[in-house]
């Protein structure tokens, strides 16, 4: 089952995407479950499953995405996490590389990605995010992937010329992080370390690897994050990105005003964004 949220005549709401269409969960589950975060936070994912054969009732087209969690308790970042980035980065570090993002500096699916006024080395990385289900801490990494909700596709936009000794003011500007279009429930991944992830700026392929290239896999990671801090429903934790960000190429390719941004997974969807330049945004609004 895959799950969205979206913004329908004004109103924010979370559904179920069809191939026909979406089936709009709030509309029967809305006064029980205010968004997807409380769903997921209240054992809503069976009521969710008996709705998913109705006939959906909204086109995409009437839809605005939102990130598939719009306010997530936390959103940890994991760098360094693919054998070709860290040789890109020559990073030698046995530990994960942890940062954080905070939850407005993302958008949805379909939606502008904001490059940084104040940056001229806007950088793409293609990643897979993981959201929690059931909370938890000190979680053994046999049980960590029983703590999953599902998987979704992320666009970790980067100002690389802002990450100066660390990554977090390269990392948190507004609508730089799109995450989308929707979430894929864990029952349908059950090995998350076999997917195919692809990254592409303007149709030409820049990022291609698996998941299986991970230094540190999803059942890892929650063992690890766990350990420091307790996981809560509707927790992201976006688990790092393949080799071939513009930063490292020669010369190198960074993302500008009208270019298209897609992020592909296996088994969960296709992510694509433009991006608008923040002083022509600006301007715009004036």
């Amino acid at each position: 089952m895959k799950l969205a949220s979206y913004i329908h005549k004004g109103e924010r709401s979370y559904g179920i995407p069809t191939a026909d269409g979406m089936i709009d969960l709030r509309a029967h589950l809305g006064q029980q479950f205010a968004d997807l975060k409380a769903l997921l936070a209240n054992n809503g994912l069976l009521l969710a499953r008996e709705l998913a054969q109705l006939q959906p009732t909204l086109s995409f087209d009437e839809l605005t995405f939102l990130p598939v969690i719009e306010h997530p308790e936390k959103i940890l970042c994991v760098g360094m996490n693919y054998a070709e980035k860290r040789k890109e980065f020559d990073q030698h570090n046995p530990a994960p590389t942890l940062f954080v993002r905070f939850a407005d500096s993302q958008t949805g699916h379909d939606a502008p990605i904001v490059k940084p006024l104040h940056s001229s080395e806007f950088d793409y990385e293609g990643e897979l995010a993981v959201i929690i289900g059931k909370a938890g801490e000190h979680i053994a990494r046999a049980d960590a992937l029983s703590h999953v909700a599902g998987y979704s596709c992320y666009m970790d936009g980067s100002a690389r010329d802002w990450q100066h000794s660390w990554f977090t003011a390269g990392k948190n500007w507004p609508q730089t992080g799109a995450f989308g279009p929707w979430m894929t429930t864990s029952d349908e991944i059950p090995d998350p370390q076999s997917l195919g992830i692809r990254t592409w700026l303007n149709g030409v392929m820049v990022q291609q690897d698996n998941t299986s290239s991970m230094i540190h896999d999803v059942a890892e990671l929650i063992e690890y994050i766990s350990t420091f801090t307790r996981l809560s429903p509707g927790d992201v934790i976006i688990t790092g990105s393949p080799g071939g960000v513009g930063k490292k190429r020669n010369p190198p390719l960074f993302m500008h005003h009208g270019d298209q941004i897609e992020v592909e997974i296996d088994k969960i969807g296709h992510l694509s964004n433009v991006i608008v330049d923040a002083a022509q945004l600006h301007s715009a609004v004036a």
